[in-house]
């Protein structure tokens, strides 16, 4: 059985001394770019890698054209997931400690934009594996090196361009994953320029989680994005946030619901607002 969206912490104990399965942690702050490590090395899943987002899971950030967590080239990012063990036999599962939300989802999206589709998010995170008791590890693991050979899949990303080219399009639909205070552009505490891409709609990625910090139903999560949608094919659902790593949440959230692949804007509002020309507005819509 391949875990393609989630995967429970009862499911994932059983598999942690399969060596056809690999584990990353994602843990990351952006307040303190190096706490997520220092939790890892404290403990972790048994097994697990570590990947950090700024070094493992972003390209580098080019300033006034890029956003801050540009996605990195294919040829660097296959030659991080062949050191860390995975090849075409490999599943692999990723967790956070913020319900997916910060890197494990973008781990899970830059994965199937490579081709490899069997990878999912610990639903609950590293939380609910301790909430259950389970074993933890301590220090830094690796794993002996696997040929990933990839399978990039650019229909799932639009560049900045592709968006200016939908922005009037009806028959396409942007939504926006930020916090509705930072897409209203009344509280921007990260980016130097506050609003949102004119015509997006609001859909904070924080919507996808109950209470309990798990992921919400599949028909629960459905409900949420067809209100959204109406008819618009998932192919045509474009989503973004500030830098492209929580819009991952909400892809991720979208295909849990049986939706499909919607695609991502990967350098998003940060990487928009580069632009002096490309409109921008505030309040809702």
């Amino acid at each position: 059985m391949s875990y393609t969206t989630l995967i429970t912490a009862s499911e994932l104990v059983n598999q942690i001394t399969n060596p056809d399965w690999v584990i990353i942690d994602c843990r990351f702050s952006l307040d303190d770019t190096e706490r997520g490590r220092g939790d890892y090395l404290q403990a972790h899943i048994p097994g697990a890698v570590y990947a950090h987002l700024n070094e493992d899971l972003s390209g580098q950030i080019v300033p006034g054209k890029t956003g801050r967590h540009p996605i990195p080239k294919p040829e660097t990012f296959v030659k991080t997931v062949s050191n860390w063990g995975i090849d075409a036999k490999v599943q692999v599962v990723a967790y956070d400690d913020k319900g997916g939300a910060m890197a494990a989802a973008r781990l899970w999206w830059l994965l199937r934009w490579v081709g490899h589709d069997a990878v999912a998010v610990l639903d609950g995170g590293w939380p609910q594996w301790q909430k259950n008791g389970y074993p933890v590890a301590i220090s830094m693991e690796t794993r002996k090196p696997r040929a990933f050979t990839s399978r990039v899949r650019n229909d799932l990303l639009l560049s900045s361009a592709d968006v200016l080219k939908i922005l009037h399009n009806p028959t396409f639909r942007l939504i926006d994953s930020r916090s509705a205070d930072r897409y209203r552009g009344e509280n921007e505490t990260i980016d130097p320029v506050a609003g949102h891409i004119p015509g997006a709609l609001s859909a904070p990625f924080a919507g996808n989680l109950g209470s309990d910090g798990l992921f919400l139903s599949p028909n629960d999560l459905n409900a949420r994005f067809q209100d959204l949608l109406g008819d618009i094919p998932p192919e045509h659902t474009v989503f973004y946030c500030g830098s492209g790593v929580t819009a991952a949440h909400n892809i991720l959230a979208f295909a849990h619901a049986g939706l499909g692949d919607a695609r991502l804007y990967a350098g998003s509002w940060s990487e928009w607002i580069t632009y002096p020309d490309y409109p921008i507005t505030k309040g809702s819509e």
